[in-house]
């Protein structure tokens, strides 16, 4: 605090941070970059443990039998759902009732903003169908959920067997303290939406839906299964939710540690676990599967229909059967088993999950990245906002005069408000337009051009996105005429204070997001100014520009799932992504397209103002 509190001693560190200004913001920078790819080397990470101990021992004794059984209702629900042509409503219901259940439906119709080409749908109409089995140990105040997506074709058939074998078995046992619910959801997200808000009586998306006539205990966790073989290879677990929201790690150890104990195979973003973390290739494994939970967290989407529940505080996790060429094999029974162990330990809770990690990364099912490990990376990135803006504030404190020809000596003029307030509002004003607009004019864009209502959403946001390069580079003279020195460097000072305090909100809530956007965005705001040369600065810009980013993440994310696309398809696949974005923020609150569109394209459009100030 003496540092601070002497006048000599301060201007001698300002004078210091600002001479070498340049110098520290690089090895920041080298710094942030390198502590991050060391969060994925082993020592540097912690095993993981079971903090909750309710759920701390897996004793429990697994004895589900009817592995073949819950196929053989799995072939019996193939059947019907093709001879229905799509959810075999009063057959699931009479089957859950044959196994004592108390059963409910629920009809629910959602009119996209504009068709989903992917799943080749625009009006969706469907049914949820769940049936409760009442704690016959509590007061029916707890419940825990165990859902299965009725998915089109001869996806998930297996799954939806082991369901209602599960129900069956579940029913005949007498230690169940909380309700559980088994719910068979249609048009997997979209019916889990209608089903998540008829319980807790909202309604956030404008969906159409009926109210659900029974209900069971405050949901406390919930599991989502995905099997579409008889048997598997490996278990894959999938975390990431809505806006990048994680479930308690004790959910993931849960799983981890079951698996472990019944012998089955179990994967993290599809990536088996290694063990020879000090070799190149294991050092490099570790780093792809926490890319892949970095570039899938950033998304905003949700990963699985489990993704919904952690907006209402539940703890979800999604498990997918994987089926590939390995030798080893797992059958239904021992699934179901596993089933069996993880939903009687989470019997035992006494309350919510909450004694372990809601912020963390995984480079492996056994190991994990806490939040006060991985923060300094994203730290070190944002500091260097902090050092420029110092830097600018010193030199608008004491601008440079100069001389004229009589002697005298001139201040430079202070930039006008508007000079300042024009940039700021036209570049807001082109990311409501990205926001708006693109849903907006579909019908005119349909009318007048051979496109489809998804092409026109999609190229209209490039369109635009686009223009906004386009715009008047020298904004600020719109209305006050020719910019100054002073101008730009207080623009930029706006331009970086406002940057810093959007990517640490942006890092708070979504921090895989916050930090790809920091290492792309920071090194264009802490060193563009109107003196660098155009041309390669101004290519450089649109290179870290945030499309740009979206683009290279695109193939980073194929060539690190081991499926590289050639440049047409990474396109196609932009594109897909591009409307992807925009349909998960209509149809479930996504909010990374808004945050884009409203905050951080207008901010890169100040920096790309400043490069062409004149």
């Amino acid at each position: 605090m003496g540092l601070l509190s002497d006048p000599n001693r301060r201007r001698a560190l300002i004078g210091m941070l600002t001479r070498l200004n340049a110098p520290i913001c690089l090895v920041c920078y080298m710094a942030g970059v390198a502590w991050f790819m060391g969060l994925a080397f082993e020592p540097f990470t912690l095993r993981t443990y079971m903090s909750e101990n309710a759920m701390g021992s897996t004793m429990v004794e697994e004895r589900f039998p009817s592995g073949e059984a819950a196929l053989a209702t799995g072939r019996e629900f193939a059947a019907h759902k093709k001879k229905a042509g799509g959810m075999p409503v009063d057959w699931l219901v009479r089957t859950m009732q044959s196994k004592g259940l108390e059963v409910f439906t629920q009809r629910f119709s959602r009119k996209l903003p504009f068709p989903d080409e992917n799943k080749e749908r625009y009006m969706v109409k469907g049914y949820n169908v769940y049936g409760i089995l009442r704690a016959p140990r509590a007061p029916r105040t707890e419940a825990l959920v165990l859902s299965a997506p009725c998915s089109p074709g001869n996806d998930n058939n297996q799954a939806v067997g082991l369901l209602l074998g599960l129900a069956q078995y579940f029913r005949s046992q007498i230690y169940w303290a909380k309700d559980i619910i088994f719910l068979v959801n249609e048009h997997d997200l979209i019916g889990m939406q209608a089903w998540l808000e008829g319980y807790h009586h909202t309604n956030t998306t404008g969906m159409d839906w009926s109210p659900l006539q029974g209900r069971g205990g405050s949901i406390q966790a919930a599991l989502s299964l995905e099997l579409s073989s008889d048997v598997v290879t490996s278990l894959d677990l999938v975390l990431e939710g809505l806006n990048g929201q994680l479930p308690n790690l004790d959910l993931a150890n849960l799983f981890y540690a079951f698996c472990q104990k019944i012998g089955v195979l179990c994967t993290i973003q599809g990536k088996l676990p290694r063990n020879d973390w000090d070799t190149t290739s294991g050092y490099s494994h570790a780093v792809q599967t926490m890319m892949l939970m970095v570039l899938k967290q950033a998304s905003g989407r949700p990963w699985g229909d489990h993704g919904l529940f952690l907006r209402y505080h539940i703890e979800a996790a999604s498990i997918k059967g994987v089926n590939s060429f390995r030798q080893y094999k797992t059958d239904a029974t021992t699934v179901g088993r596993l089933m069996e162990g993880m939903y009687r330990k989470l019997n035992n809770l006494l309350e919510r999950l909450h004694q372990s990690y809601f912020f963390y990364l995984m480079p492996s099912l056994s190991r994990f990245v806490s939040i006060g490990y991985y923060m300094p990376a994203f730290g070190l990135l944002a500091v260097i906002l902090l050092l420029r803006a110092l830097d600018l504030w010193v030199q608008l404190s004491s601008p440079p005069t100069r001389t004229e020809d009589d002697g005298t000596e001139v201040v430079p003029s202070s930039p006008g408000v508007l000079s300042i307030l024009t940039p700021l509002v036209i570049s807001h004003l082109t990311g409501v337009a990205l926001y708006t607009l693109p849903i907006l004019s579909q019908e005119t864009a349909v009318e007048h051009f051979p496109v489809s209502e998804t092409e026109a959403v999609v190229l209209t946001a490039i369109a635009i996105y686009t223009a906004g390069l386009a715009l008047p580079h020298n904004t600020h003279r719109l209305l006050s005429g020719e910019g100054t020195e002073q101008g730009w460097k207080v623009l930029k000072l706006v331009a970086v204070l406002y940057l810093a305090v959007l990517l640490g909100c942006t890092a708070l809530i979504n921090f895989s997001l916050g930090f790809i956007l920091a290492l792309t965005l920071v090194p264009l705001a802490a060193f563009i100014t109107p003196h660098v040369p155009k041309a390669l600065s101004a290519f450089l810009m649109v290179v870290l520009s945030p499309g740009c980013t979206l683009l290279f993440a695109v193939f980073f994310f194929q060539e690190l799932q081991e499926t590289p696309v050639s440049v047409q398809e990474g396109w196609m696949l932009f594109l897909s992504v591009i409307s992807q974005g925009i349909l998960d923020h209509a149809l479930y609150g996504s909010l990374v397209y808004p945050l884009v569109a409203l905050l951080v394209y207008p901010c890169w459009l100040l920096f790309w103002n400043i490069l062409f100030w004149k």
